[in-house]
């Protein structure tokens, strides 16, 4: 009796001696991403689950933060031990890429066809590809109906209305009209661009150079400064919980605030529209931002990596996440942005049919410290201390000095 259970004592320990050489055996591909909310990560999971079966290998996945991950990411290149694969977003992959850190990849990895046109802008860098397309998403305008309906207002087609619109929440309700955004870095921005864009305005032309003080501009950050005067100027957070509260008559937000709206205020009365346009003719144009895959210039498994990105960016995958992660927005596929099962919801609807009028930032290494120039004269005229002109005048000296030009 002591022998059989010797024996099975030690068959079992050689199996689970096999099971793990097996596993320690696979190749290891190690991949860092932004999905760290816990119902986030049960779906990334899910999804891995799946291609580790499919490659049988082990994926080693590493959650970062929008807070600190970017550092993480930069000292980990630093430090020559770069995750294979990682996640970015739209506005840092320039800086990545300019700084000789990620693989380059192959029109065939990319194939450039397949996106939507200015979802494929961040990925070049003098001309060669470094990043493939996977999620995208923007701004839409919400809409608190019962306010406008108290201050006897429709909902607001051009920027004209907007301001009208607003006004009068303010003055016949007591309400705020407008939610600005003010002090809030790597927000504010998103917010202002709307209506730079849509008066024909911009950041830099098409040879590079600050046209931060354009008429166009001017006027748009007079109307945003005038729009605040409606109501409150906060935060990014603090305006989609006072939405949510009843507070705000009219705000700029994303996709995420359908699903606050649904868990914290469910009674709230509400729709969403297409950012207001200069006049009737077309809607205004919105800020999109997306986020990409790239490989490390250092990967030890670049032939897996390739296959983990044609695997999460392929229409099954990329449809299933974005179905059951709401505020990932949509597949930056052109055959499935607007897929059925994702504008099911008509505010879901409104938002993918802004993403047919919509842009990116530019795609410049040093976009971030221009960004930071650019939130830093918005705030200085929301709170009174410059105006529109004076503020934009400066913001393109500093800009034009960091950029050498």
């Amino acid at each position: 009796m002591k022998k059989t259970c010797a024996w099975a004592v030690a068959a079992i320990a050689l199996v689970l001696v096999s099971g793990c050489s097996q596993q320690q055996s696979k190749p290891v591909l190690r991949v860092w991403h932004f999905w760290s909310a816990p119902q986030h990560q049960a779906v990334f999971d899910s999804l891995i689950e799946h291609f580790e079966r499919e490659h049988d290998c082990r994926v080693e996945l590493t959650p970062l933060s929008w807070s600190d991950g970017k550092t993480k990411l930069m000292a980990a290149f630093n430090a020559s031990a770069p995750p294979d694969v990682l996640e970015l977003g739209s506005d840092w992959v320039a800086q990545f890429s300019s700084s000789g850190v990620l693989a380059e990849l192959a029109e065939s990895d990319v194939e450039p066809s397949l996106w939507l046109p200015w979802a494929l802008s961040p990925c070049r860098w003098n001309g060669r590809y470094y990043a493939v397309p996977w999620v995208v998403d923007t701004r839409v305008l919400f809409l608190n109906t019962s306010l406008l309906a108290a201050a006897g207002v429709s909902p607001p087609h051009t920027f004209e209305e907007l301001l009208r619109v607003a006004s009068a929440v303010q003055e016949r309700t007591g309400a705020a009209g407008f939610g600005a955004t003010g002090a809030d870095n790597h927000r504010l921005y998103k917010k202002i661009l709307p209506f730079m864009w849509t008066l024909g305005g911009d950041i830099l032309d098409s040879a590079g150079r600050c046209v931060l003080a354009s008429e166009a501009n001017v006027r748009a950050l007079e109307l945003y400064a005038a729009l605040s005067r409606t109501g409150i100027i906060d935060t990014q957070k603090q305006l989609d919980a006072a939405f949510v509260r009843g507070e705000v008559a009219l705000w700029n937000s994303g996709s995420w605030l359908i699903e606050k709206i649904e868990r914290e205020n469910p009674a709230l009365r509400y729709a969403a529209v297409l950012m207001p346009g200069r006049d009737r003719s077309a809607p205004g144009i919105s800020f999109a931002g997306g986020e990409y895959w790239a490989i490390a210039q250092k990967s030890t498994n670049p032939a897996l990596a390739r296959a983990f990105i044609r695997y999460m960016t392929a229409p099954g995958q990329v449809i299933a996440f974005c179905r059951r992660i709401a505020e990932a927005g949509f597949p930056a596929r052109r055959d499935c942005f607007a897929d059925s099962s994702l504008v099911s919801n008509p505010i879901k609807r409104v938002f993918a049919e802004q993403l047919r009028a919509a842009r990116m930032t530019p795609v410049h290494p040093r976009w971030l410290d221009i960004e930071q120039v650019l939130e830093n004269a918005v705030v200085d005229v929301l709170y009174g201390r410059s105006d529109a002109r004076g503020a934009l005048v400066q913001a393109q000296t500093k800009v034009q000095a960091l950029l050498g030009r």
